[in-house]
């Protein structure tokens, strides 16, 4: 989440005099990101819960606000959106803007084209469809990218995330090396095998089973009478099913109750929609017909047994 500040320097009361403060603009996703960002003018983009961002959209933003960066989450794992990202990097590119896509949940799971699709700046985390350990994360620049932060005149505010200092340390600029931190070898050597495997997997093949899988538990749950959240099948995530809470029933009931004599986790709704979903993640070696048996086992157990208020 600390890339925006490779990009966006702060203004003159902060660091060093800027004529423009600097804009972005964000999509669905960041939403607890504004106030943390020190020195720029943040136009939040908001829907309601399960809704997505159209290209057209999205050019009114960038005609009304002129950013230097969109921020949008390709799955928002909170409603289970899956947002589209085609043509979202040439339009940005057209208004001399700079595209950074959120993948924690989706890389690995479903079609993720940085170079085709315009993206800018990629980031992504170790912990989901990869099933490798917390703690280590991906990203990636885009030439345009890379030109926009080293032409900065200011320094990032974050030290950890200098990617000028980090690219030295990485050995990409070809200058002797400088010490920036102690590098976590067994959570890269746990990464580099979750790698190995889905190399070994096939991404084309990982991307169908996440399909398929999700599918598959899309009918069971529509067999147990419960609704899905994302109206439109193409916009759901693979990886996170949102399920709306079944009238009458608390939330909390039903997440304890799979736990409690299933010990299975899924979780309640976070953010925007809290409260008004049950969220079943199938991630990596978790999304298979197996498990999807399990879960709506578990969860037809629960709708029996959990208490059920009359309306």
């Amino acid at each position: 989440m600390a890339s925006h500040k490779l990009l966006v320097p702060p203004p003159k009361a902060l660091l060093k005099p800027l004529s423009i403060p600097k804009r972005l603009l964000l999509g669905p996703g960041p939403s607890n990101l504004p106030p943390r960002i020190m020195g720029a003018r943040v136009h939040p983009m908001t829907k309601d819960p399960g809704g997505h961002y159209t290209l057209q959209e999205v050019e009114e933003g960038l005609a009304q606000h002129k950013p230097v960066l969109l921020f949008l989450t390709h799955g928002e794992s909170s409603t289970g959106v899956l947002q589209p990202l085609d043509g979202f990097g040439e339009l940005c590119h057209r208004y001399k803007c700079l595209l950074l896509v959120d993948s924690v949940v989706s890389l690995g799971g479903t079609p993720l084209y940085m170079d085709q699709q315009g993206i800018d700046i990629l980031y992504s985390g170790s912990q989901k469809v990869l099933n490798a350990p917390p703690g280590t994360s991906f990203i990636s620049f885009s030439d345009k990218a890379k030109k926009k932060m080293y032409s900065r005149k200011t320094k990032p505010f974050s030290f950890y995330l200098d990617i000028k200092w980090l690219a030295n340390f990485w050995g990409c600029d070809g200058q002797p090396r400088m010490y920036h931190h102690t590098i976590p070898v067994i959570s890269l050597y746990s990464l580099r095998e979750s790698l190995a495997l889905i190399a070994e997997q096939g991404l084309e093949n990982s991307w169908r089973q996440h399909r398929e899988t999700t599918a598959y538990l899309h009918g069971r749950l529509q067999a147990l009478g419960l609704q899905l959240f994302v109206k439109d099948p193409a916009l759901r995530l693979p990886m996170v099913t949102t399920v709306v809470v079944p009238a009458g029933y608390d939330w909390r009931d039903i997440v304890s109750y799979v736990l409690d004599h299933f010990d299975i986790e899924i979780m309640g709704g976070l953010g925007p929609s809290a409260g008004k979903v049950l969220r079943i993640g199938l991630l990596g070696c978790n999304a298979t017909r197996e498990n999807v048996d399990r879960v709506t086992e578990a969860l037809g157990a629960a709708l029996q047994h959990c208490p059920k208020n009359k309306l």
